[in-house]
């Protein structure tokens, strides 16, 4: 669970959780996700050329702003506002090899602390209403996510150039040690795309895992 150091000091889940989002380059780790929260968007397509993408985005953004000011304001538990993150899925899971990102399914996120409630966040969607009326405010969330046991490594460079990392995941690491899928691709953006170049973008590639179906190798 997550919590506050003493004498409320700023929290940050990227310090707290140092192992779940600065993994290393080098190759895949498995990692306990424990149980976390998040605010939560839907959506489907090309995440370049869908318009529901970035609004998904913009309303994410505004309410994490909104409730770690309302936070700070009414019970001096101040945050750090965490990265993006998403969640991917699609009927034919060749697709993303494939980079047919039209037929792309998405779950956006940003980790909330535990402290946090379904109230806070309420009035959060409706103080970011009222500077800007958006339709994804209307598909927010707060969302518990429990992945558990989960492959991940740190990609650097394009979002397109993850291809071979995941395949090799999925064709080699993940099967040479007994392991199939247990859950959707996540991943976690360290960087801003709006300021960072391609070849220097960071991201972490996280793969929930069980063992598979008659698998002898040991976790």
């Amino acid at each position: 669970m997550d919590g506050e150091p003493a004498g409320h000091a700023k929290y940050d889940v990227k310090k707290a959780h140092r192992g779940l989002y600065a993994p290393g380059a080098g190759d895949f780790v498995l990692v306990d996700v424990p149980p976390m929260q998040y605010l939560a968007v839907d959506g489907h397509g090309d995440p370049n050329t869908a318009p529901q993408y970035g609004i998904a985005v913009e309303a994410l953004f505004g309410t994490a702003y909104a409730v770690k000011f309302a936070s700070k304001r009414m019970s001096g538990r101040d945050f750090v506002v965490a990265p993006l993150e998403g969640l991917w899925w699609a009927d034919d899971p060749a697709s993303f090899s494939a980079r047919r990102k039209d037929e792309w399914s998405w779950r956006l996120l940003i980790h909330q602390p535990d402290w946090i409630d379904q109230a806070a966040v309420a009035a959060a969607v409706e103080a970011t209403r009222a500077k800007r009326e958006n339709p994804a405010l209307d598909r927010l969330r707060l969302e518990r996510l429990h992945e558990g046991q989960s492959a991940q490594i740190l990609h650097v460079g394009p979002y397109d150039a993850e291809a071979p990392t995941l395949a090799r995941l999925h064709d080699e690491w993940m099967p040479g040690r007994g392991l199939t899928f247990a859950g959707p691709h996540h991943e976690i953006y360290l960087s801003d795309a709006r300021r960072t170049a391609p070849e220097r973008l960071r991201t972490v590639l996280r793969q929930p895992v069980r063992r598979a179906a008659g698998a002898d190798a040991a976790l």
